[in-house]
């Protein structure tokens, strides 16, 4: 990946506040293969990159520090595809509760401790929505998407250690709200 020039993308941010659209058409061919690494499959990549830039144009004149504009897009891009995967999730746990129904009718179901797995699955992400936000997109990157310090580090504009306060600190909130909580250090 190659290194972003961020004084060169704060200009085009300036530029891009005072309205110039090819300021922004710019910053978007700068950014936008950075941008497009959080799904495995190209549709929902495709449609998180979309929302991403739709929203950062929607909100750019929000943006007070234009150096900041790489951390600020990763957020936003973060919370395009986490809510792109829980619409996603929310439909696969209808058609789950669906056939998880049918199974109970037909005496062929889900045993009790399955359903009490997805109750647990649910409740933790649900906690971990409940963290600051840095904490939780460290979480999330790290258990869920299964990336490294130093990709988690970039994705969200910090340094790595600032990653791996996140996470510590990620992880001892977590535990005390859970005290039942484990995890693998990895």
């Amino acid at each position: 990946m190659e290194t972003l020039d961020y004084s060169y993308l704060a200009q085009l941010v300036q530029r891009a506040q005072g309205g110039d659209s090819n300021a922004f058409a710019e910053l978007y061919m700068l950014t936008y293969q950075q941008q497009y690494r959080y799904f495995k499959d190209e549709h929902l990549a495709q449609d998180a990159l979309q929302e991403t830039f739709v929203q950062a144009l929607k909100h750019l004149r929000q943006l007070q520090n234009p150096e900041l504009f790489i951390a600020w897009l990763n957020r936003i891009n973060f919370r395009a595809c986490y809510d792109l995967k829980r619409s996603r999730n929310d439909e696969q746990q209808e058609e789950y509760s669906e056939e998880l129904l049918g199974s109970v009718h037909s005496q062929v179901g889900r045993t009790e401790e399955e359903v009490v797995e997805v109750d647990s699955r649910r409740y933790i992400l649900k906690q971990v929505m409940n963290l600051p936000l840095t904490e939780s997109q460290a979480i999330l990157m790290k258990y869920y998407q299964n990336l490294t310090i130093p990709e988690i580090a970039e994705s969200l504009g910090v340094s790595e250690s600032t990653a791996k306060r996140a996470l510590k600190s990620g992880r001892e909130r977590l535990a005390r709200m859970l005290p039942d909580f484990r995890y693998e250090r990895r």
